[in-house]
């Protein structure tokens, strides 16, 4: 009776005016009424307070693109074009988050633009500092950012871990809060063994590629996606919520072996006429890795082994360039994680100094691009290098620096090693006459000379 009364009453919305039809319903309260439609564009309004008041605890002022890229320089050598590409995307991202977090009322929202995003694709070869860049831009924004290796990924319903996973890592870095889990960032690595192999029959099932391509789709296009909080889609309902993915920023990364192949073939198409008419065919130019990687299409991933599907959702490809000698010297000694500042420091427990002549750092870069695995390959070799200092100095007392050079680098002789104490001299010059015996065996002698 009473519900009755308050809809002959209020027979217009109180919001936007509309007349109420058998059609058009109304929700009628004790002073006004309110329409199906305004009542959505109201939970909208209510649902940006709660997004507005999560993008001010997350960060504070956007970071500007060039602040991002001076972050990144700091970690990763060179690269450019890829830190310019990602440091855009993420300051796009923020405004993104801001314009639909924006404080407007209901005739701004009837003609609101809507922002997409622009999910990136890294390309370069293995060592060039892609999940280095991702792990600092991690470190650097203000949003949830999870890193999901793409080889532990299956399709649905085999052993490993479903796409949904990647959800539920990001809810649990976002500590359970779907508002800011639906505004990070996730970088998928190892993208490129999700190719799918040519020489795979046509009726096979690939599960951990193609599959995981398709079943990648939706995550990344934006849909709405049930996720349980536990991790196990088959624990039941009661704990599933819904994640929208269309703000979630997407960063896709591989080394992508064997593509610069394609792309040559594309770019110089081979050349089969014969005879005295034919062209003469020119093995000697050449392009480099770079410039191949930098006339990367669409059309050479698709060759590569992805889908165009995947590949459309990825418009903004971003090339990593081989890193050159004098990059790999620059990433030995400038960034904060420079390796030799890392050992410096290790031999700095044991109070003593290490160093590196020009031409060892020279020659480490060399034997690296020699081991074709980029910036991977200069721990390998410090540790092959330095594996014998660390383990006698420990146990050596007096020892001041130990000095690499370039010799040493090659394995012709063992790192040098000066020690302090003056009584050792008569060894020092015991061991001069011995040049078969190793620094750390003489070092051995004089210990055992002093202590008698």
């Amino acid at each position: 009776m009473n519900a009755t009364t308050h809809t002959s009453v209020h027979s217009h919305c109180s919001f936007c005016g509309i007349e109420q039809t058998p059609a058009t319903p109304m929700i009628a309260g004790a002073e006004g009424a309110i329409c199906e439609a305004c009542v959505k564009l109201a939970d909208q309004v209510v649902s940006n307070w709660g997004r507005k008041r999560v993008l001010t605890e997350l960060h504070g002022p956007i970071p500007k693109p060039k602040k991002i890229k001076e972050i990144l320089d700091t970690y990763v050598v060179g690269q450019h074009l890829a830190k310019e590409i990602l440091s855009v995307a993420v300051y796009n991202h923020y405004k993104r988050l801001k314009h639909e977090s924006g404080d407007q009322g209901f005739n701004h929202l009837h003609h609101e633009v809507e922002l997409g995003k622009s999910n990136i694709l890294l390309i370069g070869p293995t060592g060039t500092g892609k999940t280095l860049m991702a792990s600092t831009l991690a470190k650097t924004v203000g949003v949830p950012f999870v890193v999901a290796d793409a080889t532990t990924l299956t399709q649905a319903g085999y052993v490993g871990d479903d796409v949904e996973n990647i959800l539920v890592r990001l809810l649990e870095v976002a500590d359970g809060n779907v508002g800011r889990a639906e505004w990070g960032i996730v970088y998928l690595d190892e993208v490129d063994k999700l190719a799918r192999s040519p020489e795979m029959a046509t009726n096979t099932r690939d599960i951990s590629g193609e599959g995981v391509q398709q079943a990648l789709l939706r995550l990344v296009e934006g849909s709405i996606v049930k996720v349980s909080q536990k991790g196990k889609k088959r624990d039941g309902g009661g704990d599933e919520v819904a994640l929208d993915t269309r703000n979630i920023l997407f960063i896709a990364g591989g080394a992508f072996p064997g593509l610069e192949k394609h792309v040559s073939k594309r770019l110089k198409p081979s050349r089969s006429g014969i005879g005295f008419h034919a062209e003469p065919v020119d093995n000697e130019e050449k392009p480099d890795l770079e410039a191949l990687l930098n006339e990367t299409q669409p059309g050479d991933l698709r060759h590569f082994g992805l889908i165009p599907e995947f590949i459309g959702r990825f418009p903004v490809l971003a090339p990593l360039e081989p890193l050159s000698e004098e990059a790999l010297i620059s990433i030995l000694t400038e960034p904060k994680n420079a390796l030799t500042r890392q050992y410096q420091k290790l031999f700095s427990y044991e109070n003593v100094e290490l160093e590196f002549t020009e031409a060892a750092l020279k020659r480490i870069a060399q034997k690296a691009i020699e081991r074709e695995t980029g910036a991977r390959g200069l721990r390998s070799i410090l540790e092959h290098v330095l594996r014998k200092p660390m383990f006698d100095v420990p146990s050596i007392d007096g020892v001041q620096i130990c000095r690499v050079d370039e010799e040493m680098i090659d394995g012709l002789r063992d790192v040098e090693v000066v020690i302090s104490d003056p009584a050792l001299s008569a060894a020092e010059e015991d061991e001069s006459l011995q040049p078969e015996d190793s620094a750390f065996a003489a070092t051995d002698k004089k210990r055992a000379s002093s202590s008698h």
